[in-house]
């Protein structure tokens, strides 16, 4: 008998931390099941869908760039998650074959912020780079918890847009990203009872890519600086805002959170949280 097993699709697919993580998860809970990567380019994604629905042994995969989109329209149905957000990252095959897109990196991104969401504030703010894919889940996850957004883009048309769709009509803004690089002089009022969050959505600060240039004159004091990046994991913006003394969220934060989910969808119990210092380990070696 085949065994059970889930992937991670994408192109290019290399780099993916999925299958390290899956598998570990797998490992330890003695799972008899697999997890695998598949490089699936965007002509073939159709096919690839066709044959796995087919497969009474597969029970999904996760998706990566550039079909979070694109799966859409080949799927049976949208879950309210990928349905807000406006993308798929996981795909789930019932029993008779029907698919199901949903998105898991919604509830990843606010998974490590959970503490500070439990409380009430006054007001709650976040300032966020980036209007590519990844973030949609995080506007629409920082609309679902109140959150006013000042999203800065290269094309703050492209910001406005994803704030009109995804913003929930919260009281945001679109900037240009040039706008938090030179310094400020704007006093800030008192932020006791307001929550503020930093949040690099962009590949800025990443290997191979210049760093997210951001005078910190433009963070409110007690903010919280979340870098979604993985590589390398300490970005230059998360060890600047350490030494000026900001609480910091990592990317592998983000992402074991969102690969939890979709796991105990997957392979019908729960990650082993709390094996996590041992997983960051293995994927940062």
């Amino acid at each position: 008998m085949t065994r059970p097993y889930a992937e991670v699709i994408g192109d290019p697919i290399v780099q993916s931390k999925s299958p390290a993580i899956h598998t570990f998860w797998l490992g330890k809970l003695g799972i008899a099941a697999d997890y695998r990567a598949c490089h699936v380019l965007s002509d073939g994604l159709e096919t690839y869908l066709a044959d796995r629905r087919a497969d009474p042994a597969w029970r999904g995969c996760n998706v990566t760039m550039p079909h979070k989109e694109a799966i859409m329209p080949l799927l049976d149905r949208l879950d309210d998650e990928a349905s807000a957000v406006g993308a798929v990252n996981t795909v789930l095959r019932a029993g008779d074959g029907t698919l199901t897109g949903t998105n898991t990196d919604l509830a990843g991104f606010l998974e490590p912020l959970q503490p500070l969401l439990a409380a009430p504030h006054l007001f709650r703010m976040a300032r966020v780079f980036g209007a590519g894919g990844a973030a949609r889940a995080i506007i629409a996850a920082l609309a679902r918890n109140g959150f006013a957004t000042v999203l800065a883009a290269r094309d703050p048309a492209k910001a406005q847009a994803l704030l009109d769709e995804l913003g929930r009509g919260n009281d945001n803004h679109a900037v240009a990203l040039s706008h938090f690089a030179p310094p400020t002089d704007f006093a800030f009022d008192d932020r006791e009872g307001i929550l503020d969050l930093v949040v690099n959505a962009s590949p800025l600060g990443m290997a191979g890519h210049e760093p997210l240039a951001l005078d910190f004159s433009h963070v409110p004091p007690g903010s919280v600086v979340y870098d979604v990046v993985t590589h390398p994991l300490d970005t230059p913006l998360l060890v600047a805002a350490r030494e000026r003394g900001f609480e910091t969220v990592d990317g592998l934060a983000m992402l074991i959170g969102q690969a939890a989910v979709a796991f105990e969808r997957f392979f019908g119990q729960p990650a082993p949280r709390q094996d996590d210092a041992e997983l960051r380990e293995i994927l940062t070696r």
